[in-house]
């Protein structure tokens, strides 16, 4: 038991890790839609999400749970995030239109919600 709770310790580290560079690469293409190109907050950040979801694939099966990354486990990941995207889209509408949180920082604080959901949905995916 304690070297299983070992072993998702340090792919929990990793996916924090992993998480990062992803939050960057989706909070890049966020800004870059929505600050610069002045789309919609909702469409910028749905789009940064779809970007960052293919580097998350890659990076969480080579990096965090080390497993060969498949087309079959490509499309099924999609599926795992479906659980982020919904929880981060509503915590961003939740936070802008009912707290008239900035459109810029909402996105930073969903992440704190949705990183324990879809540490536990990736895993039980890339490890199937």
């Amino acid at each position: 038991m304690e070297k299983v709770m070992k072993q998702t310790n340090r792919e929990f580290i990793r996916f924090i890790v992993v998480g990062v560079i992803n939050t960057f690469h989706y909070y890049v293409s966020y800004l870059l839609l929505h600050g610069i190109f002045g789309i919609n907050y909702m469409f910028a950040h749905i789009a940064g999400f779809l970007i960052s979801l293919v580097i998350s694939f890659y990076l969480n099966s080579l990096f965090t749970f080390k497993v060969k990354p498949t087309l079959v486990k490509f499309l099924q990941f999609p599926v795992t995030q479906l659980l982020n995207i919904t929880v981060s889209s509503l915590c961003v509408y939740i936070f802008i239109e009912q707290f008239q949180m900035e459109s810029r920082t909402a996105p930073i604080l969903s992440i704190f919600i949705t990183i324990p959901l879809t540490f536990i949905v990736t895993g039980k995916i890339l490890k199937k």
